[in-house]
C-alpha cells in the first residue's frame, strides 16, 4: 500500500548559508498563494531556517519586496510570516500555560498518550502514513498534512492534543513550540471554538491520493460522533531522548564580549564584525523536557557551522560565564532562553506589533496596518 504514488515530497534541507540565501531569493510567493494547501504545492520550505533564527520573518518579505512582488498578490504568504510572529505574541503573553488546555478543555477526549499506529506511521490511511514517514525521513511535514495529523489523532481518536504534539516537536527540523503546541490545540478545540475534521475527499484533494473506503470515508457529521477507530486503539508513552555530544569547557577571552547563541538564534550575521566569544548553549536540562531528535540536534550542529568561531558547549549557561571574567554576555530573546545570564537583544520581527491579540486577525489587522505596503 504505501508504495503508492501520492504528491508528499520528501525535501532536503542544506545548512550552508549560501544554499539558505538561494532557497530564499528562489522562492516565488505567487506560486505559493495558488499551491500551498496542496502537499506537492510551491512552499518556500523556509520554516526550519525562520524557527532557528537563520532568517527573521522581516528578511522574508523584505527579500520577496526587493525582488519586485506586489504585496497585494503576495498577502496569503506574509499572512503567513506573521502567523509565525503571532503564537509567539501568545507564547510570551501566555508563559508555560500554553502547555495546558489554552481556552477550554478539549472537547470529548477519551484516551492519553500517542496512537501507537501513529509512531509506527501505521493508522490505515495510506496518506497520513505516508506523511508521518516523510517527517521521520527529513524533519519536515507539510502544514496541511500536520493538521490532517492532529485532526486524526484528536478528534477521530480521542487522544489528549499534548503527547502527540510532543511526539511532533521531537522530530521537526522547524520544531517552534508555540507554533506546535497552539496548532495542535487549535485543531483540537482546546484553543478555538470548535474541533477540525477532515475527511477522506478532502485528503485525497491536496494530497493525490484514491483513498476510498477508509475509516475517514464518512460524512463530517458522522466523523464528528464516531467512536475511536480500532486502528488508533492500541496507545503508548512516547519517549523522546535527546543524546547530546560531550564537549570540553569552551576556550573564553576575558577581554572580549561573551555572545551566547542558543537553538533560536544561529544567526551568522549577529554581531558578525565584533571580535567575540560565541558560544553555542546546549543545556541538558532544556532537553530533558524538550527533547529533539538526532536529526534535529545535527541540524542545529550543522547550522552553527556557518558561524565562524563557534563553540559548542553542553552544559549550564549560568556554569559558563561564572568562569567568565569580562563584563559583556548578550543573547538574543526567546521564550525557551530567558534565563540566560546576560543582556537580551530582541530579535528581528515582522513588523513592530508586539502586542498580545486575542485572535490572530485581530493581529493581523494590526500587523498589515504597520507594515504599510498594502
Amino acid at each position: 500500500m504505501k508504495s503508492e504514488a501520492l504528491r508528499i515530497p520528501s525535501p532536503d534541507f542544506p545548512t550552508a548559508f549560501s544554499d539558505i540565501d538561494a532557497r530564499l531569493r528562489q522562492f516565488d510567493p505567487l506560486k505559493y498563494g495558488a499551491t500551498r494547501n496542496f502537499t506537492d504545492g510551491a512552499v518556500s520550505y523556509l520554516s526550519p531556517y525562520i524557527s532557528r533564527g537563520v532568517i527573521s520573518t522581516r528578511q522574508v518579505l523584505e527579500s520577496i519586496l526587493n525582488r519586485g512582488f506586489d504585496p497585494g498578490k503576495c498577502e496569503k504568504f506574509i499572512q503567513e510570516l506573521a502567523w509565525r510572529d503571532y503564537w509567539q505574541t501568545v507564547w510570551e503573553a501566555k508563559g508555560d500555560s500554553i502547555e495546558t488546555d489554552l481556552q477550554r478543555a478539549q472537547p470529548n477526549t477519551e484516551n492519553n498518550g500517542v496512537p501507537r499506529a501513529l509512531i509506527e506511521s501505521n493508522t490505515g490511511i495510506l496518506t497520513i502514513d505516508q506523511g508521518i514517514d516523510v517527517l521521520y525521513q527529513s524533519g519536515y511535514m507539510h502544514n496541511h498534512m500536520r493538521m490532517y495529523v492532529a485532526a486524526l489523532t484528536c478528534n477521530v481518536g480521542h487522544y489528549h492534543w499534548k503527547e502527540p504534539a510532543r511526539w511532533m516537536y521531537y522530530h521537526l527540523l522547524d520544531g517552534d513550540w508555540a507554533s506546535n503546541t497552539l496548532s495542535w490545540q487549535w485543531v483540537a478545540g482546546s484553543n478555538s471554538n470548535k474541533q477540525y475534521y477532515a475527511d477522506q475527499r478532502n485528503i485525497n484533494k491536496f494530497t493525490g491520493s484514491s483513498e476510498l473506503n477508509t475509516y475517514l470515508d464518512r460524512s463530517y457529521e458522522e466523523l464528528s460522533k464516531m467512536s475511536t477507530p480500532q486502528e488508533l486503539m492500541a496507545n503508548t508513552t512516547f519517549t523522546g531522548l535527546t543524546i547530546l555530544p560531550e564537549t570540553a569547557l569552551p576556550l573564553i577571552k576575558d577581554e572580549l564580549p561573551l555572545l551566547l547563541y542558543h537553538p533560536y538564534n544561529l544567526d551568522p550575521t549577529w554581531r558578525k564584525n565584533e571580535a567575540a566569544n560565541r558560544v553555542l548553549i546546549l543545556d541538558p536540562s532544556h532537553f530533558a523536557r524538550y527533547p529533539v531528535s538526532q536529526t534535529v540536534l545535527d541540524f542545529y550542529l550543522n547550522l552553527g557551522e556557518n558561524i565562524p568561531g563557534l563553540q559548542v558547549y553542553c552544559g549550564s549557561a549560568n556554569d559558563l560565564v561564572s568562569r567568565y571574567k569580562g563584563s559583556i554576555v548578550r543573547f538574543r530573546e526567546h521564550p525557551f532562553y530567558k534565563h540566560l545570564p546576560g543582556a537580551p537583544e530582541s530579535r528581528e520581527w515582522l513588523s513592530s506589533i508586539r502586542d498580545s491579540y486575542p485572535s490572530f486577525f485581530k493581529f493581523w489587522k494590526m500587523v498589515r496596518k504597520d507594515l504599510g505596503i498594502f
